[in-house]
């Protein structure tokens, strides 16, 4: 059945599996699969070089996985993702700094306003309805809202 693999040099192995790893990393990227597949390609090239069994290519590849893993891991605590947008995924965050219309009376501190095209539960100084205010911050899905000076 794997009758193919008879003649299959097993660097040939590795290197596939390199790049089938980094072409998995490309389609779900998590920066996790390109370390592996950067260490499954240097085995590859090891195996292709240097004559070793397949129980000792298979200890290189956990060696340089864990080695690449590892660097891998502190280069990216030193150089950190920056988002484009930081507010992408905090509804709430984007909302700072906005004008809102309370809709329901804040009455012992909380309320609600309409904002936009939605509405949403407030916590702040007693308002009737109608008053404009301003987002100062929110907590989870609460709006904190002031008076404008």
């Amino acid at each position: 059945m794997m009758a193919w693999l008879d003649g299959l040099d097993p660097h040939w192995t590795w290197l596939a599996l390199g790049v089938l790893l980094a072409i998995a990393e490309l389609l779900a990227p998590g920066y996790f699969m390109i370390w592996l597949a950067a260490a499954a390609l240097l085995t590859g090239v090891a195996a292709a070089v240097l004559p070793l069994s397949g129980p000792l290519q298979v200890g290189l590849f956990v060696v340089l996985a864990a080695l690449a893993l590892a660097l891998g891991r502190r280069w990216l605590a030193r150089n950190p993702i920056e988002s484009a947008d930081p507010l992408l995924n905090d509804r709430g965050g984007q909302m700072v700094g906005q004008m809102a219309v309370v809709t329901n009376a804040i009455d012992g501190g909380t309320g609600r306003v309409r904002l936009g095209d939605s509405e949403w539960l407030v916590r702040g100084p007693d308002a009737q309805p109608g008053t404009r205010m301003r987002v100062s911050g929110h907590e989870g899905t609460v709006l904190i809202v002031e008076h404008i000076n």
